[in-house]
């Protein structure tokens, strides 16, 4: 399948490198442009079959499959630009939470969906999330979850738990990677380890734990409770942590939910839907 991306940033660099490094592609199928398009020219170093165009245009009239990687403000210009490009055969990807597949099937004429990835992806890994258009038919549904299959588990959602399900897909690791942040450097400011050491242990006690979960053989709580022996250290540690995280990541839902119904409002402006 001939595949294109308009959008060249972070998300949309990452979905093109998993996809080849998968081999769910091969270089030669893709054709990319990015509004400055020298990003994605320095895809094309790495990537010499890749091709690039100019113009957004372009990309559609040569991909099966076309991936729009930008700003959700910016996807109603671009798609009304388009649609008259785009046939009834093709299929048209939003990677971005606050548009929803009806609002695609508005615009333009073609089959729509919505692919909200995580940089978890790039290490083939973690859930992608998906949302289908009624314009979908099943054998779109099949090669668009059997693409993402390659680099992730591909996961159907509907759009009542859009925001939530981003949260932890998607954002969820930039959640945990400031958490540790903090994690690490209480430990140097309280103790004498240095921040190369904690930087190292922590690592390597995130990637022994997702391999643990990895085997099925705990749960999250099964886990918790053969590590907190009673009356031990880690019991005093989970102590403080009751304190303040629950509210801290309930405040952290209500405050990305907030923001997700900010660009839900901006993006039924321009699309009228």
């Amino acid at each position: 399948m001939n595949i294109g991306f308009i959008g060249t940033g972070n998300m949309g660099t990452i979905l093109i490198e998993a996809l080849i490094e998968s081999e769910a592609v091969i270089p030669s199928s893709l054709t990319i442009t990015n509004r400055t398009i020298g990003k994605a020219l320095n895809i094309k170093k790495r990537f010499p079959d890749i091709r690039v165009r100019e113009r957004p245009e372009e990309v559609v009239t040569e991909s099966e499959a076309v991936f729009i990687c930008v700003k959700p403000h910016d996807i109603y210009p671009l798609l009304k630009r388009l649609a008259p490009v785009f046939t009834p055969d093709q299929i048209v990807i939003t990677i971005t939470s606050p548009v929803q597949v009806e609002q695609l099937e508005t615009v333009v004429s073609c089959q729509a969906a919505r692919v909200i990835p995580s940089i978890t992806n790039r290490a083939l890994s973690g859930v992608s999330l998906l949302t289908f258009g009624k314009s979908c038919n099943a054998a779109t549904k099949e090669k668009i979850t059997g693409l993402m299959e390659k680099i992730s588990i591909p996961l159907e959602i509907e759009n009542g738990i859009t925001r939530v399900a981003s949260d932890i897909v998607s954002c969820g690791p930039a959640f945990m990677s400031y958490l540790i942040q903090e994690f690490i450097q209480a430990a140097v400011e309280e103790t004498s380890v240095s921040k190369e050491d904690a930087i190292l242990m922590s690592k390597e006690m995130l990637v022994g734990l997702g391999r643990l979960l990895e085997t099925e053989l705990y749960t999250l709580p099964t886990l918790q409770k053969k590590v907190c022996v009673k009356g031990g250290v880690t019991g005093e540690g989970i102590k403080a942590l009751e304190n303040g995280v629950q509210d801290m990541f309930r405040q952290m839902f209500r405050n990305t939910h907030l923001k997700y119904e900010e660009d839900i409002a901006l993006v039924k402006k321009q699309f009228q839907v």
